[in-house]
């Protein structure tokens, strides 16, 4: 079918909902519009799904969510049915029709006599892809479009090791969407029955504190912060997202009794109604949290992304002006710090290792070189690190330290294997814990970092190229 007749078979088939309907009447008239939505499906990726929310073939609804669910749930099959039993875990973010796509997907794999685990409020990646490997899921689901734009929302798939889904996992999960024809063949099942049959499990607070558990293992001077953390100041924002519960709970648990939040942004909006863009990468997304750092003479500002797998901070310098750090400046510190801490303290492993991706800072490279500790570099995307981490550190004879990239992803530790803002959080409040103990803010040890190591500077230019028009392009 062309874009207009698929248009027209989404207006008027029964199997559509009358929203979908109404939205798709608005719309009658203008031929782009059309064209946009119709003139191809939403693709699957290695990433999972990702669009702008509305209805069509291209873009992100309950359809497009059932049918890439129904994908899933046919790999799952193919890997018999101990695989089933296992089952699937789904989390969900802060953004608009999160709770809606992931309950739909719950419907559609326990449809499929797959077992599968719900989360009953919204949590971040890094606590999906710990629950991965919590209850041996052979598969996670993960709503959200992390730092993107208040339209879009996305589907990422993750496989059993709790990193998002292998190249080869991905490709028969996109073979298997494209057998499906007709979408109203898609098994579902209402979620009363589902529980009612043992298939749909809700999942509360507990999965969280085994989280937070496995993260405080990762503290290297628990002492140091205790002493610090009474009168050090931490400004947090979670941008309207998932980090506001784990965040503050692991901070406070930790030692810090000073963290401030942005109450504008506290509350999980969908709209992320006081930033243009949620992303921590972009220096306008912290402008609140700085304005209050300066009201409060904070010493630390820290924001995390929506799903909280991306951490932002910002320090005074030497004019006592707040400066936002890249992710290559705050990855780099963090190595040094942990390496540097791990060996006074006498437990830096012989055969450790650090992971960076190809577009990451080749100062790491001196720094792991410095304490004799291998670098692992892989592709882009911290999928490429989890499979690291699960064939050398899981599998093979070498120990994980930490990896990062540089869109200000971080993971120390091995209970994720994917970018973790909450363990990344509570590491640099106690970095700048330590840093503060001896008279120095982050920006201070920043410059001693360049002055041991040498100087770097990187930056980067971003463009969004939108629509059918874009793509062409």
């Amino acid at each position: 079918m062309d874009t207009r007749e698929l248009f027209n078979f989404w207006l008027t088939d029964d199997y559509f909902d009358t929203d979908t309907k109404n939205e798709l009447s608005q719309i009658k008239d203008n031929e782009k519009e059309i064209v946009e939505r119709f003139y191809k499906e939403l693709e699957f990726g290695t990433g999972g799904l990702r669009g702008i929310i509305g209805a069509g073939t291209n873009r992100m609804n309950i359809y497009t969510v059932r049918k890439a669910a129904q994908g899933v749930a046919n790999y799952i099959k193919s890997l018999g049915k101990e695989a089933m039993d296992r089952g699937v875990v789904i989390s969900f973010d802060s953004r608009n029709k999160s709770p809606e796509f992931a309950l739909e997907s719950a419907k559609v794999y326990t449809g499929n006599g797959i077992k599968t685990y719900l989360f009953n409020e919204l949590r971040p990646v890094p606590v999906l892809s710990f629950a991965v490997r919590f209850f041996n899921t052979a598969v996670g689901i993960m709503v959200t479009a992390s730092h993107n734009p208040k339209e879009y929302n996305g589907y990422k798939v993750y496989g059993e090791d709790g990193a998002q889904l292998s190249l080869e996992g991905s490709n028969i999960v996109l073979d298997e969407i494209g057998k499906i024809k007709d979408m109203s063949s898609i098994a579902l099942m209402d979620k009363e029955e589902a529980l009612n049959k043992g298939l749909l499990k809700i999942v509360g607070i507990e999965i969280e504190n085994a989280f937070i558990s496995e993260i405080k293992k990762q503290c290297i001077n628990p002492d140091l912060v205790k002493e610090i953390g009474k009168t050090m100041k931490i400004v947090y924002t979670p941008l309207h997202g998932t980090g506001n519960k784990p965040v503050r709970r692991v901070l406070k648990e930790n030692g810090f009794e000073n963290v401030i939040v942005v109450k504008e942004q506290e509350i999980a909006d969908p709209n992320f109604s006081t930033v243009k863009s949620p992303n921590p990468e972009d220096k306008e997304a912290l402008t609140m949290a700085i304005e209050l750092a300066a009201k409060e003479d904070s010493d630390l500002v820290i924001g995390t992304d929506p799903d909280c797998d991306r951490v932002g901070i910002a320090v005074r310098n030497k004019n006592g002006e707040y400066v936002v750090f890249t992710g290559n400046q705050t990855g780099c510190l963090l190595m040094e710090y942990m390496l540097s801490q791990k060996k006074a303290n006498g437990n830096l492993p012989t055969n450790g290792f650090v992971a960076k991706t190809i577009v990451s800072s080749e100062l790491s490279r001196k720094i792991a070189s410095a304490y004799d500790i291998e670098v692992i570099e892989v592709l882009t995307g911290f999928k490429f690190i989890g499979e690291k981490i699960k064939e050398l550190d899981e599998y093979g004879n070498k120990k994980y330290i930490f990896g990062f990239e540089e869109s200000y992803g971080y993971l120390a530790g091995t209970h994720a294997r994917d970018k973790d803002g909450v363990v990344a959080s509570m590491l640099i409040a106690e970095m700048a814990a330590y840093f503060k103990s001896k008279g120095m803010t982050l920006y201070d040890a920043l410059e001693e970092l360049f002055k041991k190591y040498g100087y770097t500077i990187e930056s980067i230019t971003s463009f969004t190229l939108a629509g059918k028009e874009g793509l062409e392009k």
